[in-house]
C-alpha cells in the first residue's frame, strides 16, 4: 500500500457553463439549482464527485485498486460481499465481524479497492456490513460568481411518439433549461489525518487533480451545454495539521468582473487573482490552470 499524503491541502476549481443545465434541481422541475434568496447558481458536491468518479472510471478502468464504488447499476451490497469473499468471512446480517481485527480488514479492503471510498468516505453499514470511513476529500457546493437567469427554451421533434399522435399532429413539443452563461466556484479539503485512515495517497491525490481539469471533458450531454474547468488553485500545507486557517487562503482568491455593465458570456469577462502577499508562511500556491 502506498504512503497516505502528508501535507493538509485546500483548493479553488473555477468551472463555467455556456448555454446548458451544470445540475438540474429534480424537486423544481429540473431547473438549474439556484440560491432562492440570491438567484446564485448552485451545483452540489455530489455532482461534482459524480464526475469524478465518471473520470477515474475511464482512466483507471480495469487497474486494481481503481474501482468505483458509487456507479450506475452498481448493486452495494454485492460491492461488499467482495471484501467478505476475499477475507474468507460469512457475512453476518448488518453486523461486522465480532474479531476487531477482522472488521477492520474488512473495511480496509473496501478502501484498498475502491477510489471513491478512499477519497470520500463511505456508509457501508447496510445489509452487508462493512464498516463507515471519512474521506480525506470533501467539497462545498459550487455557487456562481454572479446571480444567474434560467432560461427556458422550447424545442420541437419533428416525429410524434404514437400513431394515434399522428392522425392530429406532425411534431412533438418540448422545452429544455439552460444557463446563458454562468462561472461558478467550488471549494475543496484534503485532510491528511483522514488520508491515513483511508490509505490516500499522493498518487491519489495527483488523479484527483487531473480528475477536476479533465471530467467535463468526458462528461459531454445536449443539456449541459458547454462546460469546462477554468482555473484550478491548490494550497499545499507544510504540515498534516496544516499552517493557516482554511478561510484565510479562500479569501486571498479574488474574482472580478470587468464589466459590470453587461451580463457576463465568457470567462474572458472576469479576472480570477491570488493575493500571494497574503498567503502565510508554510503554504505553498499551486496554480495548475492558470
Amino acid at each position: 500500500m502506498a504512503q497516505p499524503i502528508q501535507h493538509r491541502c485546500e483548493f479553488v476549481l473555477f468551472f463555467d457553463v455556456e448555454n446548458g443545465n451544470p445540475n438540474g434541481d429534480p424537486d423544481a422541475g429540473n431547473l438549474p439549482r439556484i440560491d432562492p434568496e440570491t438567484s446564485h447558481g448552485l451545483v452540489t458536491d455530489v455532482a461534482i464527485k459524480r464526475k469524478v468518479r465518471n473520470y477515474v472510471e475511464i482512466v483507471k478502468a480495469g487497474e486494481p485498486g481503481y474501482d468505483i464504488y458509487v456507479r450506475e447499476g452498481a448493486v452495494l451490497n454485492a460491492q461488499h460481499r467482495k471484501a467478505y469473499e476475499r477475507l474468507n468471512l460469512e457475512p453476518e446480517d448488518k453486523k461486522l465481524p465480532k474479531d476487531e481485527d477482522k472488521a477492520w480488514a474488512v473495511t480496509r479492503f473496501m478502501c484498498d479497492a475502491f477510489y471513491d471510498i478512499r477519497t470520500f468516505g463511505a456508509v457501508m453499514t447496510t445489509k452487508v456490513n462493512c464498516g463507515q470511513v471519512r474521506g480525506p476529500v470533501q467539497l462545498g457546493f459550487a455557487r456562481s460568481i454572479d446571480p444567474i437567469v434560467q432560461h427556458e427554451v422550447t424545442i420541437t421533434r419533428v416525429a410524434v411518439t404514437s400513431e394515434e399522435d399522428a392522425a392530429s399532429k406532425n411534431r412533438e413539443m418540448g422545452r429544455k433549461h439552460i444557463v446563458p452563461y454562468a462561472l461558478y466556484r467550488l471549494e475543496g479539503f484534503v485532510s491528511a489525518s483522514l488520508a491515513e485512515k483511508t490509505g490516500f495517497s499522493n498518487k491519489d491525490l495527483d488523479l484527483l487533480w487531473e480528475a477536476l481539469e479533465n471530467m467535463f471533458d468526458h462528461d459531454r450531454s445536449a443539456s449541459r451545454g458547454k462546460m469546462a474547468s477554468r482555473r484550478l488553485v491548490v494550497f499545499q500545507h507544510a504540515s498534516k495539521l496544516g499552517n493557516a486557517p482554511a478561510q484565510k487562503l479562500f479569501d486571498a482568491v479574488r474574482v472580478t468582473r470587468l464589466d459590470p455593465s453587461r451580463p457576463p458570456r465568457s470567462y474572458a469577462d472576469y479576472r480570477v487573482e491570488v493575493d500571494l502577499a497574503g498567503i502565510p508562511e508554510g503554504v505553498t500556491v499551486i496554480d495548475r490552470l492558470g
